[in-house]
């Protein structure tokens, strides 16, 4: 079972360079980040003709996040991240596919810092790992897959001294997703690779994509029982290269069954 994380940066304006990936990667599971688009403008017959049903939870011009399930429907579990009713960002979605628990998350961005936008991410994690903690023993496999916004050690970013001042790089984040880890939560790709040089966005700036200066914020963290039948990491980054791309590239996973 092939399991991706994918910020498209806009569904509608790249849904050609989508359908393509689609058609080539041929994931079973595709989680969706800042889909840009009200849920009234989601292309769920374009997708359904690629042989994808879905679940989304859109938001016009901002956020939004969806699960697509290949040759199925996923069985949405969860609108929205618990914990604060009157947060009206489309950030979160929970659907079952095949029997594996999936999260879809667009954590916030938090720039400028500090600042309530930084504040807003802060609060929006605690409530992150709070839901996790509910999900980490589910009887299923469990992934937690999405753009976190957050560079969560120097190794995973081009130039660290560029970013110092950025959001993606605070203490703060950063402690946040270590806390994940450290309560049983997994890195798919740095359980895999863990020396490796693997970045997931790139720039539309600076020439970035020409010069490898990439970030890894696109995770897949994983239960225990996830864990247990990981076989396979990695990222698909000449998607990055194709023109009208996205700045990320998917990251992907492989279960077994």
């Amino acid at each position: 079972m092939k399991i991706a994380t994918f910020n498209v940066n806009g569904i509608n304006g790249r849904l050609p360079r989508l359908i393509e990936w689609l058609e080539e990667a041929k994931p079973d599971v595709a989680c969706l980040q800042e889909l840009k688009a009200p849920d009234d403008k989601f292309p769920a017959t374009a997708l359904a003709k690629a042989g994808y049903g879905a679940v989304w939870h859109g938001q016009s011009r901002w956020n939004g996040v969806a699960i697509l399930a290949r040759g199925g429907e996923p069985v949405e579990t969860r609108r929205g991240l618990p914990g604060d009713p009157d947060d009206s960002h489309s950030r979160y979605i929970e659907a079952a596919v095949q029997g594996v628990l999936i999260g879809c998350l667009y954590l916030p961005n938090g720039n400028p810092q500090p600042g309530p936008k930084f504040d807003y991410k802060l609060r929006w994690f605690e409530r992150l790992i709070e839901h996790a903690a509910s999900l980490r023993e589910a009887p299923c496999p469990v992934v937690l897959a999405g753009d976190y916004n957050v560079i969560p050690t120097d190794a995973d970013v081009y130039k660290p001294e560029s970013w110092q001042d950025d959001a993606l790089m605070q203490p703060e984040p950063r402690a946040a997703y270590r806390r994940l880890l450290d309560e049983g939560w997994t890195d798919a790709i740095r359980h895999l690779h863990p020396d490796e040089t693997i970045y997931t966005f790139w720039d539309y700036w600076r020439n970035a994509w020409a010069r490898n200066a990439g970030l890894r914020i696109d995770h897949l963290l994983l239960n225990g029982r996830a864990l247990k039948r990981l076989t396979e990491a990695g990222v698909d980054r000449q998607v990055r290269g194709s023109e009208g791309a996205s700045d990320h590239a998917p990251a992907w996973i492989k279960l077994k069954d």
